[in-house]
């Protein structure tokens, strides 16, 4: 009893330390609130807006229509324009895409001939300029297609494909967006926040004063992983309720409180690696080096941003040794597939198994880094 009660209110004061750091509290605030709305909208891999231009040199039926297949949001109203001003403007940047219909384009498909149509794409945005000529393409082919079949019979494939699309019908990039940052938000503010108070407490000196007191490395340490971890789980709570689900309106499948026991498992963990960097490092700027070097892999290849799948095998194989890894594959099958516990119990299992082995290793770290401090 004497252990547990020297703990909590060990991370009461923990919690009085984190209130006089305003810097934190606005990390915090921001992380579980603009941010994750910032990373839903911003969509990058997605086209929004594209400027285009359009030279249409049949002026017909056909190519009227495939003028008006383009529209907001994929692109802006098209701008009819000229073949010189369609190049001028592709080489200032006003347009990211510019389409040239020929001469004689619509009569040349009703006699079968294939007839090309010129598409020039500005690719120094490289992702916008591959998926826009994509969408180019079959929006093109859809209205020519389309079009052919009402003047001459089209010899029906053999086989037809039906997509249907599961758990985001709309492919909405903010439903992914969204709790992907989440995600990696809450990996983040539980590595800095403990690693920053074992930090703060060796540049205030008050860490020599914890060491005359009748407490044990452990009791010091579990106080900051037990206060540090509700800090988080608190504000990714209401990161997920406030702005997941009410002010983004993403659709959540699974159960909240399944998800929320995984993000209890992982802050185990990720609180223990922040204390880990907290004892290797002996300054705040030394300790923000580390967590770059650590938070980046932690994130780029863990599947938040990437499917891991698309990773080389080895990269696969060193990163599930990760917490955050197992944390991303339970968050996506609870949260967007509905997943239940039958389901998702091996990622809980092995983030349960690496969260033990990084507290027992950052907990041995601590107790040399205090050996080293009495001596």
């Amino acid at each position: 009893m004497t252990t547990l009660a020297n703990i909590f209110h060990l991370g009461i004061k923990e919690f009085r330390s984190l209130y006089r750091d305003p810097a934190m509290l606005v990390l915090i605030a921001f992380a579980f609130s603009l941010d994750i709305y910032i990373a839903a909208h911003s969509q990058p891999e997605t086209l929004q807006n594209a400027p285009i231009a359009i030279v249409d040199e049949d002026q017909t039926p056909l190519s009227m229509s495939i003028t008006d297949s383009l529209y907001p949001p994929y692109f802006r109203k098209p701008a009819m324009t000229s073949q010189h001003d369609a190049d001028f403007g592709m080489d200032t940047g006003r347009y990211s895409f510019s389409l040239d219909i020929p001469p004689n384009f619509q009569s040349d498909v009703i006699a079968g001939r294939q007839p090309a149509v010129q598409l020039n794409v500005d690719a120094t945005l490289v992702s916008q300029a591959y998926i826009g000529a994509g969408y180019l393409q079959n929006i093109v082919g859809g209205d020519v297609g389309d079009f052919v079949q009402r003047y001459r019979s089209v010899t029906p494939l053999p086989v037809g494909v039906e997509p249907r699309t599961l758990f985001n019908p709309n492919l909405i990039q903010e439903w992914f967006s969204a709790v992907m940052e989440l995600i990696n938000n809450i990996t983040m503010l539980s590595i800095i926040l403990t690693g920053a108070a074992l930090v703060r407490e060796r540049e205030h000196g008050t860490i020599e004063h914890l060491l005359v007191m009748p407490l044990t490395p452990f009791q010091i340490m579990a106080s900051k992983v037990w206060s540090m971890g509700v800090v988080v789980l608190l504000a990714a709570t209401f990161g997920l309720e406030v702005m997941v689900r009410g002010v983004i309106g993403v659709a959540i499948s699974g159960s909240v409180l399944l998800f929320l026991l995984g993000v209890v498992l992982t802050l185990l963990a990720t609180t223990s690696m922040g204390i880990f960097l907290g004892t290797i490092a002996r300054s705040m700027p030394q300790f923000g080096l580390l967590v770059i070097l650590v938070l980046l892999p932690l994130e780029i290849l863990s599947g938040s941003l990437t499917p891991r799948e698309s990773m080389p095998t080895l990269v696969q194989k060193i990163m599930l040794v990760a917490p955050t890894t197992h944390f991303v594959s339970l968050a996506q099958a609870i949260l967007y597939r509905g997943a239940g516990v039958s389901v998702v119990w091996p990622q809980f299992l092995a983030i349960l198994g690496i969260a033990v082995l990084f507290f027992a290793a950052a907990l041995i770290r601590f107790r040399r880094s205090i050996g080293t401090m009495q001596s």
